[in-house]
């Protein structure tokens, strides 16, 4: 039996989704093959239940008998996960996890980096631009570089915080300073208009495997946090796109994670503008509570989490 860590919490508004996606992994481990505790961290402290996390080595005693981890299986959604600083934590003790490396992890959440890299390696992106936070800037510059409409985001957030779809110049002071409410950096992005779809991803030890893709439909602005977590928008799965456009953004999606070098679960979201795929954004730690798409694709793909999670985790040494 292996002794795992389900790693939960975090410092970002993201805590809460964190905290389904473990019960999630732990409700559906094979209790015949892992031993698991949730294992929670919050503003730099682990704690496990009434134990104590000797971080050391990642074990604690339970019944007079030291308990070591023997894996890490990482469902916190947001820093400091996403952006890959427990990584680096782990990878100095020698400890396996599931999701991306340090590395790419920290790549990946800066959103506007992450696109400029997936444009070097020649996919679509939406047209962008950064502001920090201690710069000064206009309206007119920023529609100078980017007409209206536009998004504005919080260059490394996730879950849809802070996000705001701009139409109107009067709109764009306040939407930024909602964005810098969760980062100091803020990414301006062309609007695309289209179908929004989303494809999961994975290697099975021998192949990159895309999952089944999903289309959202919402009658919210956009696949904001209310339409992801609180029932106001629709998940279809499969996706109501041809037959081409599917298996398009289907290898998209392997493209990118072989290119980008992911590892674990991902997702990859797409925007379908006249039948031009653009990339939206690349989850490294995507959601695994029930309202998330993950399962419902791993559903439609006829793959019970049990044994997903088990892949997860017997491909990491």
């Amino acid at each position: 039996m292996e002794n795992i860590a389900i790693l939960t919490g975090g410092d970002s508004k993201e805590y809460n989704i964190s905290l389904l996606s473990a019960n999630t992994v732990l409700k559906n481990l094979n209790k015949h093959k892992y031993n698991g505790e949730i294992v929670h961290l919050r503003n730099g402290k682990y704690t496990i239940k009434n134990y104590t996390l000797d971080t050391s080595d990642f074990s604690f005693i339970k019944n007079n008998t030291k308990v070591k981890f023997d894996k890490i299986f990482i469902a916190l959604h947001g820093p400091p996960a996403e952006n890959g600083l427990i990584q680096e934590e782990f990878e100095r003790k020698g400890i396996p996890y599931t999701s991306c490396d340090a590395e790419t992890s920290k790549l990946t959440f800066n959103k506007f980096e992450c696109n400029k890299k997936l444009r070097a390696l020649g996919f679509r992106c939406p047209k962008s631009i950064l502001i920090h936070s201690s710069k000064k800037y206009t309206a007119t510059q920023i529609i100078e570089s980017i007409s209206l409409p536009f998004f504005v985001k919080p260059n490394g957030s996730g879950s849809s915080y802070g996000i705001s779809k701009v139409t109107e110049r009067n709109n764009i002071s306040n939407s930024i300073n909602k964005a810098f409410q969760h980062d100091q950096e803020v990414i301006i992005e062309n609007l695309i208009l289209g179908t929004e779809v989303s494809c999961g991803v994975y290697f099975d030890g021998s192949e990159i495997i895309a999952l089944p893709v999903t289309e959202i439909v919402t009658n919210n602005d956009f696949f904001d946090y209310k339409a992801k977590y609180e029932g106001e928008s629709e998940e279809i799965t499969p996706a109501r796109i041809n037959s081409k456009l599917t298996s398009e953004i289907q290898q998209k999606t392997i493209d990118i994670y072989k290119e980008m070098k992911l590892s674990g679960i991902c997702r990859v979201d797409f925007i379908i503008e006249e039948e031009k795929v653009y990339i939206i954004e690349i989850n490294t730690i995507p959601g695994l509570s029930k309202n998330s798409i993950i399962p419902k694709q791993l559903e439609a793909a006829n793959i019970s989490l049990s044994d997903f999670f088990d892949l997860c985790l017997s491909k990491i040494n």
